[in-house]
């Protein structure tokens, strides 16, 4: 089983002048990553795959941190993570082409589960999403490492050594221009570089387009030599950054992992479905196989969605999960946005055993809330790990919906203010064709 993201990472800046205090921080790290294999996140982990922690070995790995330092803070200019399996691959692409997620600054964006671009290392040209939809869902801020604090208090958490900052910062620090475009309203088109006014989006252009440097083809040879050593999917993280001397680009590779689960012999015929019959229907996700024991669902009410509270809602699925843990059942999550980010504003910042007992996971879409699925994060590899089905409904596009009006009319068990228990007397049966990309659930 994967373990990904359920183990403390910490950032140091190991720049101070005083070596004994550099060696506590780094003792204390070591520390705290071993002590988080006994956080709830672990234990809820553990619970759910049926391993002891008295079992688990594990070794704490140190690694150089690539990029470079500007003034008080240093970050990479592009960070990334690339599967060579896309459970969402668009136009002529194929699953099989792999996907590949970038970033500006440190990658915590990415396996967190923020905002980033998408691309195909097959067709790098294709560029998944509209200009408009890029535009609203953009990178706006990026992770740093601070360097100014040499005595940080680690018990802080994850994040104490990190800073978030706006994009424009990266213009300060020049390194904006080899990432980002500009939008330009006048003539309705997007300009590689920053050289005209306009909002700014990171698509990556000048790199991907035009060639900077070849990304898309290294990640590609990267992951097709990682797949073939391996013998399974895999899953890799890379940084990127500019050599001083040469002005040569190098490509980092951080971690290798495998990624993806067996999947069962199931198939599925779209036009033998019968949409009446259907509480929900989703062209992308991921799982395969059919499940006919859930009784319970776990929703929230889009007409009571606000965008600001997902902290709340984190809380009341929490809460939720831990009441249907108790009874043993499995369950159903609905809910709006991207699951698992740490950007509340994408979606609601569960952690992963937030969510421990979730069968199926749904992420759906809404008019003024349109946000890509999870991929890269550290919450939808261990979903992948977990034979969990996962579906994104896209409500404003395709054939994607999800059958309110039964929903309502169901027996709540529980109401909280942003999510409702619904108990049902009679299994709803779920059923996943990942390779054909029909994701359904049938009503009781």
């Amino acid at each position: 089983h994967s373990m990904s993201g359920l183990y403390e990472t910490f950032f140091l800046p190991n720049n101070g002048e005083n070596l004994d205090l550099r060696l506590k921080l780094l003792c204390d790290a070591i520390k705290l990553v071993y002590a988080s294999v006994y956080s709830n996140e672990s234990r809820e982990y553990f619970d759910a795959i049926s391993y002891k922690i008295e079992e688990e070995k594990m070794a704490v790995v140190i690694q150089q941190i690539v990029g470079k330092s500007y003034g008080e803070h240093f970050y990479p200019i592009i960070s990334g993570v690339g599967q060579s399996y896309n459970y969402y691959p668009v136009s002529h692409m194929e699953p099989e082409d792999g996907v590949g997620m970038i970033v500006l600054g440190l990658g915590c964006g990415v396996v967190g589960g923020g905002s980033s671009f998408r691309f195909c290392p097959k067709y790098p040209k294709i560029q998944i999403l509209s200009d408009e939809d890029l535009l609203k869902t953009t990178q706006k801020k990026f992770l740093a490492l601070q360097l100014g604090n040499s005595n940080v208090d680690l018990f802080a958490g994850e994040d104490a050594t990190l800073i978030e900052y706006d994009i424009k910062q990266a213009e300060k620090d020049e390194t904006l221009a080899t990432v980002a475009s500009t939008w330009i309203y006048e003539d309705n088109r997007v300009e590689p570089g920053i050289y005209e006014r306009g909002p700014r989006l990171l698509n990556f252009a000048n790199i991907l387009q035009y060639d900077l440097f070849p990304l898309a083809e290294t990640l590609r040879h990267v992951l097709y030599v990682s797949r073939a050593a391996l013998e399974a999917p895999v899953e890799v993280e890379f940084a990127i950054e500019r050599d001083e001397e040469t002005k040569d680009y190098i490509f980092y590779l951080l971690q290798i992992k495998h990624f993806l689960r067996d999947m069962e012999e199931f198939s599925l015929n779209k036009a033998e479905i019968s949409k009446s019959d259907l509480m929900l229907f989703a062209d992308k996700g991921m799982g395969n196989g059919r499940t006919d024991d859930i009784y319970d669902i776990v929703w929230a009410d889009p007409e009571l969605f606000d965008k600001s509270k997902t902290e709340e809602m984190a809380y009341e699925v929490h809460s939720l999960n831990s009441l249907i843990k108790e009874t043993g059942k499995k369950y159903i999550l609905i809910g709006p946005g991207r699951w698992g980010t740490r950007d509340k504003w994408l979606g609601i910042p569960i952690s992963w055993s937030n969510a421990s007992h979730a069968k199926v996971i749904v992420e759906y879409s809404l008019e003024d809330f349109r946000v890509d699925a999870s991929m890269g994060s550290h919450f939808f590899h261990n979903v992948t790990t977990m034979n969990i089905g996962y579906f994104s409904v896209r409500q404003d596009s395709g054939d994607g919906f999800i059958d309110w009006k039964w929903l309502r009319a169901q027996p709540a068990l529980q109401r909280k203010k942003y999510f409702v228990h619904t108990r049902l007397s009679t299994p709803v049966s779920v059923l996943m064709d990942g390779r054909n990309g029909i994701f359904a659930i049938q009503k009781s």
